[in-house]
Order: C-alpha cells, then structure tokens, then sequence
C-alpha cells in the first residue's frame, strides 16, 4: 500500500503507507492483480519496481515489489500495510511485469525462469541465494473467536521449534501441464514440470466421520481433473464444490434444508467435524472453526458460513476445494519450494500436521456455555500484527533480536489474501540456477527465520517497515 493509494481501504488503514518517491525504482510496469474468486474478488494495481527490504537483520536488495496505488482488498484493513508472496514464481505477475519492462521483446519463458533468483518473489529468491536452512516455511494461524486459542506463528527457514519431520504427512505439489495453464518449459529444462500453486490431491471429505459424495460439478474449459485442493492463506473460509457444500449445510442445517436461500444456522453447541483425507491420513476442521456467531448477544444460534461454495476448475486452477483460514487454525502445514528452475530434481511438497484434540467437541461446548454465562458474547480477539521476530544464524549460540544485524538476505510480511488467477507467459536470458539435490528438511538451526507467536491470525502479521504489497499470494 503506497502513499498515492486513496480508497476506502487505503484511508481507513492503520498502516504506515510505504512512500515510492523515496528509494522505489520503477522499472516501467505495473500490475493489477486478482484476488479470490468470481464471486469475493478483490483486486490490486500499482506500479512495478525495486527496493531494499530488510527484516530480522535479513536484507534481500532490489527486490521487486508493486507500490500499490488501487486496491479495495481487506489485507491492510487490520494493521498491515500489504501482501507478502509466499507463491510459486510461475504465477508471479509481479516477476513477470518487471521482466517484460527490462527484458523488451524476449518471447518464451527461458527468461523468467533464469531471472527467478534476481526477480522472483522474496522467499524464492532467498531459497535460491541459498541464504536459508531448507527451502520451506510453515504456517499456523490462532484461533481468534469462539474459543481463542492456539498459536499463530511463521517460520521460514526450517521447521518449527519442536516439530520432528517423522511427525509430518508429506504429499506431493501439483504439476501443471502447460495445456492445463502451466508454465512452458524453458529451452535449457524441456522436460521439466512446473508448480503453479501450493496444491494436492485429496483422497475424500467426511462429515462428522461419514465419507461424503464426489462432486458432479463439471469443470470449465479443461478436462476432468482429480479432486485437488488450494492450501490458501490468503482465503478466510473453506470453499468447495456447490453441490457437495450443500450436502453439508442440508445436513448441519435443517434451515438451509428447508430453504436453499436462508442462512445455514444451527445450534451452536452442535459441533460437526468436516474432515478432509490427504496421504492417506485425516485432517479434520476443529469444531470451533466451523461456525461462526450468527447475531451479536445471541450464544444459542451459530451459522455454518464458513463453508461456502466456489468455482469449478479451470485453467490454471484445477482444484475443486480451497482451504483457507478454518483449515490452517486446526493444522499446521508446511510448504517445501524444493528446486525452483528444475522441480525433478527436488519436487515441491507440503507437510501437514493436524493441531485438533480429541476433545475437541467438548472445548466448543464449554464456549457456548461460556459465552450464554457471558451474555451471548463469544470470546474474541483482534489485535494489529506482532512485530517481535527472531533470526536463528547457523553457528550462533543465541537467537539475534530482530535489530540485531547478521549476514544479509532475507525478509516476510504480511499474508496474501487468496491468490491471483492464471499466470502470464514472461521473456528470455540470465543466469540458470543449478540443479539442487533433493534434501530433507532440517530440525537444526541454520538461517531461518521465525516470526514470534501472535495474539491473533496469521492474516494479522506485519512488519511495520515493509508498507507495500508485495508479489503474490500463496497459495
């Protein structure tokens, strides 16, 4: 978000606005990106440039950013001041508007592939300047109302504190054909497949332990992919295939049963468990996350909205489910890069640990008891982002506080709201990035970084001095 921003938005934000006319350089282009689906949409526009951006004593210099000038997207509305893009370079619209602005009349994707490590998104760039542990970050996110709790927290560089990678489910990464709206392999990779978006199939949905029905929803404009779903920080809800989303509600919701256009309510203490299978293992949605409070004052009636229905695969979107925020309040995930110009080396994977008790049914009822004692008023909590960090240096035999200064590179910000659609083709020439061998992720301290737990969601964090949106979104 820049200084030259006037929306609502921009104006109603508590963020200090990052300010172009100081050490931005434009490099000529500019972007408007598209966020979430066709029906919540959002979008963000400004020019296309470079600037140092530092955090934790990590520097990364001439990063490309987009100074944003238009945009009615919700991310700067608690704290934050942008978007920081955890995403695959293929779908950088970033990248690619300020390689098309430097590298003129280059056709192909030769280029943009080469030019990821000078013009890619900050984490990519630092996993390929191979200033971090292991090329990954992970993500949990707090559970802000019903029953605060739970820990928000981002780590990139390694694994969690605590975490052993034996307590992980590692999943591959979805590849995309270009026929399916991939990335074109480059000259010097012709047989290389490349990620679009933190994606993975799925094996089934249960409700409530009971396997629901495969979606019958046709998608639009490419054959019938398997049933996939977008891992998406950026996105508040669980947003799925219409017919299998109203088996849900019909079944959780005898008003919604009786009429499509009413509100899914029900009662709050009524807990449902929507489990999604992946590597063969169960990952369920905390009851807790499931609802939300359908009327101030009111404890008794909850609403299931936060299971809502979205559009069918396409090009370059080939999942039927998106799992955004309820997802990530009750699973940890962490999402591995692997090799960036030549994925066959060190595939893309995911990793996904589930954080939902076994009482999980019992802890929402003492909420709704709670919050009836309370005056039909449920817990919450919304605080503006944390700012406290910590730099893991390898050898060190101290965390450095984040103004303590260490070897350069590196930054992050705040969350992306859901991702820009299809990615756009971009130029040719550069330095082609060695092909790295596949490693495991570590649970011993090189460069990392570790954001400090929060007091609320993940979509709260921000670091005060990057005021800018940068790059795209994860998913």
């Amino acid at each position: 978000m820049s200084t030259k921003c006037r929306t609502k938005q921009c104006r109603q934000s508590r963020a200090q606005p990052y300010d172009p006319s100081k050490t931005f350089k434009s490099d000529g282009g500019t972007v408007d990106l598209k966020y979430g689906d066709s029906v919540t949409g959002t979008h963000a526009s400004g020019p296309v440039g470079r600037d140092t951006v530092t955090l934790a004593g990590l520097t990364m210099p001439n990063q490309t950013l987009a100074a944003i000038d238009d945009t009615d997207n919700s991310a700067i509305s608690n704290g934050g001041a942008g978007i920081l893009g955890l995403g695959f370079p293929a779908q950088s619209f970033v990248q690619a508007a300020a390689i098309n602005a430097d590298f003129p009349g280059n056709t192909g994707t030769d280029t943009f592939v080469e030019q990821t490590a000078n013009y890619g998104p900050l984490v990519p760039r630092l996993v390929m300047a191979d200033e971090i542990d292991d090329p990954l970050f992970a993500i949990t996110l707090q559970r802000d109302t019903i029953d605060v709790s739970g820990e928000g927290q981002i780590t990139i560089g390694q694994l969690p504190e605590g975490v052993d990678n034996s307590s992980i489910t590692w999943v591959p990464v979805r590849l995309y054909d270009p026929v399916d709206g991939g990335l074109n392999a480059p000259s010097f990779a012709p047989n290389e497949k490349y990620p679009l978006r933190w994606e993975v199939d799925i094996d089934a949905v249960f409700l409530d332990g009971k396997k629901l029905a495969e979606s019958t929803q046709q998608p639009d404009g490419v054959k019938q992919p398997s049933v996939s779903a977008l891992i998406d920080t950026g996105n508040s809800l669980i947003r799925g295939p219409t017919d299998v989303v109203n088996n849900i509600l019909n079944t959780v919701s005898p008003a919604f049963a009786a009429n499509s256009n009413a509100k899914p309510t029900l009662p709050c203490d009524d807990g449902h468990t929507l489990t999604f299978q992946i590597g063969g293992k169960l990952f369920p949605v905390d009851p807790r996350d499931f609802i939300s409070q359908a009327k101030t004052g009111d404890a008794q009636n909850c609403v299931a909205d936060n299971v809502v229905t979205t559009d069918p695969p396409s090009l370059g979107a080939l999942f039927t489910w998106n799992l955004g925020d309820p997802f990530l309040k009750s699973n940890m995930v962490v999402f591995y890069y692997g090799n960036l110009t030549h994925p066959s080396v060190d595939p893309p994977r995911m990793g996904f640990v589930s954080l939902v008790p076994q009482n999980a049914d019992a802890l929402l009822d003492d909420a709704v008891e709670d919050a009836q004692n309370a005056g039909g008023v449920f817990e919450s909590k919304l605080d503006s982002a944390p700012t406290s960090s910590s730099l893991i240096i390898e050898g060190a035999s101290e965390s450095s506080t984040s103004k303590a200064s260490a070897k350069p590179t590196s930054t992050a910000a705040t969350r992306g709201s859901s991702s820009p659609s299809s990615p756009t083709t971009a130029p040719s020439s550069g330095i082609v990035a060695a092909p790295a061998e596949s490693s495991t992720p570590s649970q011993t301290p090189s460069s990392a970084l570790a954001l400090a737990p929060g007091a609320a969601s993940w979509r709260l964090l921000s670091i005060p001095t990057l005021a800018f949106l940068l790059s795209l979104c994860i998913l």
